[in-house]
């Protein structure tokens, strides 16, 4: 099986575990470049970076897609394996392999196309969401479906779901790629019918308004209080949930909710770090 990865972050480095784990290890892979982390902005390699040099796979990392095309043509892959590169694939490079390209999103396709589907499943409320492999083409998240598998959502938080997805991702790549390469799968189109969209979160996302806050906690608003949830739920580790109080901002780290109302169980106060909550915070 000669094909080449595209990933970076922790999700495309559980998929790729998986795949060597079940002797499946790519050719190549192409991941972003090591870039400045944490408040010391130390320059960091990224997981799948870490994980491929580990196990004595080729990596590349070029800046743009593009930059990677003679290397490709050199690898002459079967096919792409596209998980969480974060980057568009050219239609050069799509044409590379004999085969396309496949692309693993964490979600029921087309259902949360886009950048953001685990924390907008999430955000939601989502009772199930799952996995998709699909035919990568010229647009975002749209090409016909190969394979699909769902999965419970309500209730995890993104590491926690994010986690989940990606070992249900990786697991039902080892069972179709040899469908794939044998030619005995058939493509179906997706529903454009059904076509919903994420967007990039930024951190006006998880601003949650004091009375807003006030009235969850006090049971006065079991709506907010769930929508409240959600974001801490969906937001956390970043850009995070918060809200302001004494004029500092504290974000909401962990919380439930029981008859209605909102309980913050854990916060970080500007400048501080993640303490328990009290009915005082």
């Amino acid at each position: 099986m000669n094909y080449a990865f595209f990933g970076t972050p922790d999700f495309a480095d559980a998929v790729l575990q998986a795949l060597i784990a079940e002797g499946m290890p790519p050719s190549l892979a192409v991941c972003n470049p090591d870039r400045p982390r944490g408040r010391k902005n130390i320059i960091t390699p990224p997981p799948v970076k870490v994980r491929a040099r580990a196990c004595g796979i080729p990596v590349l990392q070029p800046e743009a897609p593009h930059e990677a095309i003679l290397t490709l043509r050199e690898l002459n892959p079967d096919f792409l394996l596209v998980v969480a590169y974060a980057k568009i694939i050219p239609k050069e490079i799509l044409g590379v392999p004999r085969l396309g390209a496949i692309g693993l999103h964490p979600s029921l396709l087309p259902r949360h196309r886009g950048a953001t589907p685990i924390q907008s499943a999430i955000l939601q409320g989502d009772k199930e969401t799952g996995v998709t492999i699909y035919l990568l083409d010229e647009k975002i998240d749209h090409g016909p479906i190969l394979a699909q598998r769902s999965a419970a959502a309500g209730g995890q938080n993104y590491v926690e779901l994010s986690r989940a997805l990606a070992e249900l991702g990786g697991g039902l790549l080892v069972e179709i790629l040899p469908k794939f390469l044998n030619g005995a799968i058939r493509p179906r189109p997706q529903d454009e019918s059904l076509a919903t969209y994420t967007k990039k979160l930024s951190s006006d996302d998880g601003f949650i308004a004091p009375p807003d806050l006030a009235a969850a906690e006090r049971g006065q608003d079991p709506h907010a209080a769930r929508v409240i949830m959600r974001k801490i739920l969906a937001l956390n580790p970043e850009p995070g949930a918060w809200t302001v109080r004494d004029g500092k901002r504290v974000k909401l780290l962990e919380a439930e909710v029981k008859g209605g109302a909102l309980t913050v169980k854990k916060i970080q106060v500007e400048g501080g770090k993640p303490r328990i909550a009290s009915s005082s915070s």
